[in-house]
């Protein structure tokens, strides 16, 4: 099992260098990864959680972490697509691959908040159309020498794209959500499935719908699967920092054999607060139960 750290980029933590520093601890303590999350407005329920504190933007965060660490994982827990021109984010997530040394993993999803998507020009009720065809626009991008696409929102040939990413076909894409549609994205596009705090017999229930849905469309090797696993600090006493989070621990330990019966290669662990020093403690604290020591 593989341990990655969700930032909070999203929590409207003061110091953006606090967030790269979490990042960067994160490689020195033996995680695999370091996942930001994504949304360009604060609207919904973003607005409620923050007002007008910042929500720092998910690819410039990663690159700043990729500048300052060597083997870490940088992936996205999930880049909106329907928010972005897929052309676009082609280039940035192929350029951001090349400096890092091939290290991204494209967390994908479809979104829940309207205003934003009009806020942005983007139609919500069109979003699951937009964000397959927006991985296959991607595909293309990424491996073909004269890419060229004729779909419902795109259309181009007789162009030219680079750089293109280090790892063989691009950047693994992850697709996000539970629903069915969501399933059947990741069935027909994806290289994976990245659930969201899914309870433990749910989660097993969509492992086995989206396997019977891989077979179905003729892949190969079973999807790769990880999941986002959300410790809420909120409620933490703030006078006492010197005790360990043991729940927090004991509950993680307790639930990865069952994470890996169901077919779980990694876990992105998360922190609903914007607290850094408690981050800090239970970010250390569960890398002292779960990750081997790094090599000097």
């Amino acid at each position: 099992m593989k341990f990655g750290w969700i930032l909070p980029n999203n929590w409207g933590v003061a110091r953006p260098a606090d967030v790269i520093d979490l990042g960067v601890r994160a490689e020195a303590l033996g995680y695999n990864s370091v996942w930001v999350n994504h949304h360009v407005l604060n609207v919904g329920y973003v607005e409620e959680r923050l007002g007008n504190r910042p929500y720092y933007d998910a690819l410039t965060t990663l690159t700043w972490i990729a500048a300052r660490t060597e083997r870490l994982r940088l992936g996205t827990s999930v880049l909106v697509l329907p928010y972005l021109n897929p052309l676009v984010l082609a280039k940035a997530v192929a350029t951001l691959d090349v400096l890092s040394g091939g290290r991204v993993t494209l967390g994908v999803g479809v979104g829940s908040l309207p205003a934003e998507n009009r806020a942005l020009g983007s139609d919500y009720a069109t979003r699951g159309a937009y964000a397959s065809e927006s991985i296959r626009v991607m595909r293309e991008l990424w491996t073909a020498p004269e890419p060229s696409f004729a779909g419902r929102f795109f259309q181009f040939d007789g162009v030219r794209f680079s750089p293109k990413p280090l790892q063989p076909g691009g950047a693994p894409i992850l697709v996000g959500g539970g629903s069915g549609a969501a399933l059947a994205r990741c069935a027909r596009l994806g290289d994976g499935w990245h659930p969201m705090d899914t309870p433990l017999p749910r989660l097993r229930d969509r492992v086995h719908e989206l396997r019977r849905m891989w077979s179905e469309h003729g892949r190969g090797s079973q999807p790769r699967i990880v999941a986002r696993c959300e410790f809420d600090l909120r409620d933490e006493p703030v006078a006492d920092r010197s005790t360990p989070m043991v729940g927090c621990a004991e509950q993680l330990l307790e639930s990865i054999a069952e994470y890996q019966q169901i077919g779980v290669s990694e876990l992105a662990l998360s922190t609903s607060t914007a607290n850094v020093d408690r981050i800090r403690r239970l970010q250390e604290q569960l890398a002292s139960h779960v990750i081997p020591p790094v090599p000097d």
